[in-house]
């Protein structure tokens, strides 16, 4: 058996061939990842909820088949770690709030479904931000989650607690999701990589809605190679998400890529490290015999105020279904029906989401719809506009993830304004409905500085070659 250190150390290709090979069992992985989380759990707060009989059990599955001598899944007794906004029948599933607190989920989400088809174990459940609702990780109901780079510092959000988990070694895998940089930006400060598909290429069934047309499941894992293995098994169409659809996933080969740089994304705010960093690799690119050329994408100075007025216009419609009635968290002293709505949802709900129910909901009312709503779903088509155009020029897009460097836990918590300006290189693309994926692109002193790799839509497999080169 190899060292604990060793074994948490493994990509799925070399844990899957360690597997093959029979050099460990899939229980020895397992229980070295286990191990690990409940180590490091307290002082990183990663994981909700560490379900190691529940791992145990399916890893013992995975060695039977060893030793049965039947097909192995690339998949297949890899640790797996899920966000807690994604369904695993019978597990906890609390998106992070109180209102949820004791929810038990009844039913596999369809992504939970494919990584179990395929043998993969799951851990647990990460911490996030509230209903995925934040940048840090500092909005959950439960806790902060520290950066395992620097624990002083955020690991980003809301997929913090899955970007932490990988980092720290506690899984060889992880899956978050992403609705406005969530899966992105805490990958870019954890110093992993991490995917935010096309919207449509993985099915949300079975994940929490925040906001439905920007939601999108995805991967976070140690390289690039890890990502692709686990978005090939769970994108693909699916009865229970009208969004999701089939598409080829092959990429057009080339010996050089044209990747464009929009200058409006190297702007005045930017930490000027963190450009130094994607220009040195920027230039490393081109050395190996690829054109980087700069590009506008003109909208997107509007994209911030677009995407926080319809992204809490949807998350107050999908919100409405906590009312202290149907499930979750309920006020029951309270007096009268109204009163049980109105208690649930304060009691329930963390300063964050009621700040964004509320704005959501004063956007979507009479003599404003008009005005804030419709207007942004205009403004966002122009911004959809603006990808498709510069793709006839270019094989993918790139460009910063996040205008700073990981802030330190509590530093701008009370700031919403400036919380939100952490999104503005990742909304866009959600807006658009475009892949991204964030890959590390050098250390600025200790902490990791990442860069997203935009393609077009359905066109992962384009950005995989990319990301593949650069992280070589």
């Amino acid at each position: 058996m190899e060292s604990i250190n060793e074994l948490t150390d493994l990509t799925i290709k070399e844990a899957h061939e360690g597997l093959a090979a029979k050099n460990f069992s899939a229980i020895e992985l397992a229980d070295a990842h286990l191990s690990r989380a409940e180590k490091a759990n307290e002082g990183i707060f990663a994981f909700l909820n560490i379900a190691r009989e529940y791992a145990l059990a399916q890893a013992k599955a995975i060695d039977q088949k060893i030793k049965d001598g039947k097909d192995l899944p690339l998949l297949a007794g890899i640790p797996m770690a899920i966000k807690d906004n994604i369904m695993v029948d019978g597990m906890e599933c609390t998106s992070a709030s109180k209102i949820l607190e004791n929810y038990i989920a009844p039913y596999d989400a369809t992504v939970i479904k494919k990584l179990k088809e395929r043998g993969a174990v799951i851990l647990g459940k990460t911490n996030m931000d509230e209903f995925a609702m934040g940048s840090s990780t500092e909005t959950s109901a439960f806790g902060a989650t520290r950066n395992p780079r620097d624990l002083e510092r955020v690991p980003g959000g809301s997929s913090g607690g899955s970007a932490a988990a990988v980092a720290a070694r506690q899984c060889v895998a992880a899956l978050g999701s992403d609705t406005g940089g969530s899966i992105r930006q805490p990958a870019c400060f954890c110093g992993v990589a991490g995917l935010k598909p096309t919207y449509g290429a993985v099915s949300r069934y079975g994940c929490a809605a925040y906001a439905s047309s920007l939601d999108q499941i995805g991967p976070l894992a140690k390289n690039v190679e890890d990502i692709q293995t686990v978005f090939e098994a769970i994108r693909g169409a699916d009865p229970m998400d009208g969004t999701a659809v089939d598409f080829q996933l092959k990429p057009e080969k080339k010996q050089k890529y044209r990747v464009g740089v929009p200058k409006e994304y190297f702007i005045k705010g930017i930490d000027p490290q963190i450009e130094a960093a994607i220009r040195a690799k920027l230039d490393e690119y081109q050395r190996l015999g690829n054109e980087v050329v700069e590009i506008s994408l003109p909208h997107a100075e509007y994209a911030l105020a677009c995407y926080y007025i319809i992204a809490t216009s949807e998350a107050s419609a999908n919100l409405a279904k906590f009312d202290g009635i149907r499930y979750g968290h309920s006020a029951q002293k309270a007096k009268n029906i109204n009163d049980i709505y109105l208690e649930s949802r304060g009691q329930g709900f963390g300063p964050e989401v009621r700040r964004r129910v509320m704005l959501g909901t004063y956007v979507l009312s009479a003599g404003y719809y008009d005005a804030y709503y419709v207007r942004a779903q205009k403004v966002r088509t122009l911004i959809k506009q603006d990808f498709d155009k510069a793709f006839l020029e270019v094989d993918a897009i790139v460009a910063p993830v996040s205008p700073t460097l990981p802030f330190k836990i509590g530093e701008n918590i009370n700031d919403p304004l400036t919380m939100y300006l952490q999104d503005i290189f990742t909304i866009s693309i959600n807006l658009a409905g475009v892949p991204s994926l964030a890959v590390p692109c050098g250390k600025i002193g200790d902490l990791p500085a990442g860069l997203q790799i935009i393609g077009k839509h359905f066109d992962e497999a384009t950005i995989f070659e990319i990301g593949k080169q650069m992280q070589r």
